[in-house]
């Protein structure tokens, strides 16, 4: 590790667990957008920013949450396999958009097929997802906490 940047500024920190406080109590709700599908979200935009950390601790909360090893060995090409479903491709979809704004952006045709599965708080809820792994992986890239380490509660 570089350095303890949970150290370095835990109020920071404590900001972004709020958020992922507010998600996990969102998921549970009507509304909410069910923990294994936020996991692969996760683990997906992980790989795409070459986040090793948090690639290690989410595919180990997914496994935790009884994913199977074949779906999270195929993450990093759904599109060409069979084993998610629409409602998953779109959200993967939608992740990798937000994750990768600047090579193409958020399309209408996107958003349309998104707005097939989610509603209006779901979609708020995901798109907040993505965000904040997005933020994760700045400080897992830029601080290199040792991968490995994590254990799952």
């Amino acid at each position: 590790m570089r350095m303890n940047y949970q150290a370095a500024a835990p109020e920071a920190i404590k900001a972004m667990m709020a958020l992922e406080i507010y998600l996990a109590k969102q998921s549970k709700a009507e509304d909410g957008v069910d923990k294994p599908l936020m996991e692969l979200v996760k683990i997906r935009v992980s790989q795409l920013n070459k986040c090793a950390f948090c690639i290690d601790m989410h595919t180990k909360d997914a496994r935790a949450m009884g994913e199977t090893e074949q779906r999270i060995y195929a993450l990093n090409a759904w599109h060409e396999t069979p084993f998610f479903s629409a409602r998953e491709r779109a959200a993967l979809a939608w992740a990798e958009a937000n994750t990768l704004l600047p090579q193409g952006g958020v399309s209408d045709a996107l958003y349309q097929d998104l707005r097939q599965h989610f509603n209006e708080a779901q979609l708020t809820n995901l798109t907040l997802a993505v965000a904040i792994i997005n933020a994760w992986n700045r400080f897992g890239v830029s601080f290199a906490p040792d991968v490995g380490s994590y254990q799952p509660a």
